[in-house]
């Protein structure tokens, strides 16, 4: 994480951008390795030439792979709270791929935090808006609702 805040600090952020992550490539070799390890091999992931007949004229990522990749871009992007022992994925309340990414692209998230509450002492539940750009393009390649928990 770049930088750590006190939660008073952090509950402050409410309604506000958290931060941008930096660019991340998605290979073609990335997406192969993620093919493999999801045994998702449809081949308009990991089949160049086929690919080019679909209306992408290319091989695009998996949307999972593109959502996989929020966690780097969160720890590139967004406050950590200071005195959290640990930090966990509670679920999505809305994930939309909305434009396919191609390989050989790059992908970043902005991050916005919408809420964040007390569950239980100590135990702070985020709801955070991100959208994840594809460099050059208008159309994000996924936006969601993303909710964490952090343990103080």
């Amino acid at each position: 994480m770049s930088r750590t805040l006190p939660i008073a600090e952090y509950l402050e952020l409410k309604g506000k951008d958290l931060g941008t992550s930096a660019w991340i490539e998605v290979s073609q070799e990335r997406i192969d390795r993620f093919a493999d390890v999801t045994e998702d091999h449809q081949f308009i992931h990991i089949d160049p030439e086929r690919a080019k007949a679909t209306p992408f004229g290319s091989t695009i990522a998996h949307g999972f792979l593109s959502l996989s990749l929020l966690s780097a871009m969160a720890y590139d992007a967004m406050p950590g709270i200071e005195g959290a022992k640990m930090g966990v994925n509670y679920g999505f309340n809305s994930i939309r791929f909305l434009a396919p990414v191609k390989s050989g692209r790059r992908v970043r998230g902005h991050f916005r935090l919408l809420d964040v509450v007390e569950r239980s002492p100590g135990v702070f539940q985020s709801t955070v808006e991100v959208k994840v750009a594809i460099e050059g393009e208008d159309k994000p390649a996924l936006s969601a609702e993303w909710l964490s928990l952090a343990y103080l």
